[in-house]
């Protein structure tokens, strides 16, 4: 079994996120940096997003950042990274953080974080990828989620091997076992 050397994160950028969601992005952060993995993800200095990247970079770890052009008014680029990267759209970034890494975890967010989940399942469904997907469910926040995407596949708009194209774990030891059972 191969260890991933780049995993991307999809997560919430905002501010306002309770504490109990940006202490587990901290501690996730941390894991990341202890395995010598990558972190690349969306490039802003707040919220979980943020959270997870100072985490990695205080283990000692490597962080990519992609940040969109568009976003310079709106959120704060982090500074600090190993490597930034500049792109012109939401569309190319989600596109560039997909090229960069080997498996793909959600962790709580907003509807960015549900966009870029959802276009990442997409891309499974129709074949463009075999990457490992992994909702983290920290503290039950993806349950009505995970409820709608079971009545999404329940009442036939999608299809049964869906449930497949990705796993989801309540724990961050198993956002691992996840990845490396994939």
């Amino acid at each position: 079994m191969v260890q991933v050397k780049a995993l991307c994160v999809f997560c919430g950028a905002s501010n306002a996120a309770p504490r109990e969601h940006l202490e587990a992005g901290a501690v996730f952060g941390s894991m990341l940096a202890q395995r010598g993995v990558r972190l690349v993800y969306g490039g802003g200095d707040c919220g979980v997003m943020g959270t997870v990247a100072n985490a990695v970079l205080k283990g000692g770890g490597k962080v990519t950042g992609v940040f969109p052009m568009s976003l310079k008014n709106i959120e704060s680029e982090h500074a600090s990274l190993s490597e930034i990267i500049m792109v012109e759209s939401m569309h190319e970034r989600k596109r560039v953080m997909f090229e960069r890494s080997e498996a793909i975890v959600v962790l709580p967010g907003g509807f960015g974080t549900m966009d870029e989940m959802f276009e990442i399942i997409t891309w499974k469904q129709l074949r463009f990828h075999e990457k490992p997907i992994v909702i983290f469910n920290h503290k039950g926040y993806w349950d009505t989620l995970v409820a709608l995407m079971d009545n999404i596949i329940n009442t036939g708009f999608a299809r049964e091997e869906t449930r497949g194209y990705y796993t989801i774990v309540n724990s961050l030891e198993d956002i691992f076992k996840a990845v490396d059972k994939a």
